[in-house]
């Protein structure tokens, strides 16, 4: 087969140039003090049609040899007691684990202290961050969307979705979840082997996969754009709604992520360490991106509707004010013109939730202690999850 040469193909495109110099992009390169180029485009871009081997080689031998759920049992108990050279493991299991039981060298577990510590002192507005910004101007990327499209992520719907990356992003953000063997560590682990899971079913059943175009399914690129929303667009998030940060805690939060996505099996010079790498990494992944599809639609308005369908509020005018409230932080967060691509409905005065956000952010700053709010941000955080797995876990719910 012919290797593919990948160009920075929509650079010239207006939704690329709008969104860099005068969108969420520009902030983002006022906010990071980032010179974005494409000098680097070449070192990068290889990595649309890379994957993960070493994780694809356990999920051969150990997921597509077993039921679903006596192969994760299996994982499990590997992560979680620990393995050696002299176990009888299969040999991609033990490269694996090996691999992730050594802790590297710039590993500093305060600085990841202190990106946890920022995740739960934000409170609701860390979840408001990763569903209004992160995951909804994610679908604005019409390329990354294809994995979620082959494996019918639609067909299981955004409740479940939601769930399922609220449980990761709470369990691999509290104290000390990511040391060797801990629940965050242990969740970091199972996410890797149920991407590769995906990408091999992908490979295997869906028979329209553009590789050429949208990368090998999960790649290695777009993983590192992900993990850039968790971190980067998750800050810029926080900072438009009011929220102060120090520099430890901006830099725990790279630090965090940096880690998490090594545990993943992102290559580590894919990793950025801080806010202004981050911008011009994400720079460059974004000039291979077309903007929103119709599935991109799709999966908008999966998300904006799951505030309808999610039996948590009990009451229809409840849910209904909930869906309202993400739609007005959606249009807040996001450039209009993302909205506009993605069918976001206008609503009334669509300013005045996120102003008054801002507004009792600021207040609650000044006058609340930093320690007290990680404790209340921590426990409300908390609740939510439990609500979502509550809902989610009943087989009667979909």
């Amino acid at each position: 087969m012919e290797i593919t040469i990948l160009q920075p193909r929509f650079k010239d495109s207006s939704h690329f140039k709008d969104f860099w110099i005068k969108g969420n992009g520009k902030e983002l390169i006022d906010f990071s003090g980032a010179q974005p180029s494409f000098k680097d485009f070449e070192k990068f871009a290889p990595y649309y049609y890379h994957v993960d081997e070493i994780g694809d080689e356990v999920a051969k031998d150990v997921y597509l040899t077993k039921k679903f759920h006596e192969a994760s049992r299996e994982i499990e108990g590997y992560i979680r007691n620990g393995i050696s050279e002299n176990d009888d493991v299969p040999e991609s299991v033990k490269k694996l684990l090996l691999q992730t039981q050594k802790i590297p060298d710039w590993l500093d577990y305060d600085l990841i202290k202190s990106g946890a510590e920022l995740c739960m002192r934000s409170n609701l507005d860390s979840l408001i961050s990763l569903r209004d910004y992160c995951l909804m101007g994610g679908y604005d990327y019409a390329y990354l969307n294809k994995p979620l499209i082959a494996t019918e992520a639609l067909k299981k719907g955004a409740v479940k979705r939601l769930s399922e990356t609220l449980d990761f992003w709470v369990n691999v953000t509290r104290y000390d979840a990511l040391e060797i063997h801990k629940k965050g560590y242990e969740f970091a682990i199972k996410t890797r082997l149920i991407h590769s899971y995906a990408r091999l079913s992908i490979k295997k059943y869906y028979k329209n996969w553009d590789t050429e175009n949208w990368g090998e399914p999960i790649n290695s690129w777009d993983m590192m754009a992900t993990y850039i929303g968790f971190s980067l667009v998750f800050l810029h998030s926080l900072k438009k709604l009011g929220n102060t940060f120090s520099p430890q805690e901006e830099k725990g939060i790279f630090h965090l992520w940096k880690y998490v996505g090594y545990l993943l099996g992102i290559p580590e010079n894919l990793l950025p360490n801080d806010k202004k790498q981050a911008t011009e990494y994400f720079y460059l992944w974004t000039s291979i991106q077309p903007p929103a599809d119709k599935d991109s639609v799709l999966l908008a308005h999966s998300l904006l509707n799951e505030s309808l369908e999610n039996p948590i509020l009990k009451y229809q005018f409840q849910r209904k004010n909930l869906r309202y409230l993400h739609i007005c932080c959606t249009w807040f967060l996001l450039d209009d013109d993302v909205c506009r691509r993605l069918q976001i409905p206008d609503v009334a005065n669509r300013n005045v939730f996120p102003y008054t956000k801002w507004f009792i952010n600021k207040i609650y700053d000044k006058t609340v202690s930093r320690k007290a709010r990680i404790r209340k941000g921590n426990k409300d955080q908390m609740k939510v999850l439990t609500d979502y797995l509550k809902i989610t876990q009943n087989s009667n719910f979909h």
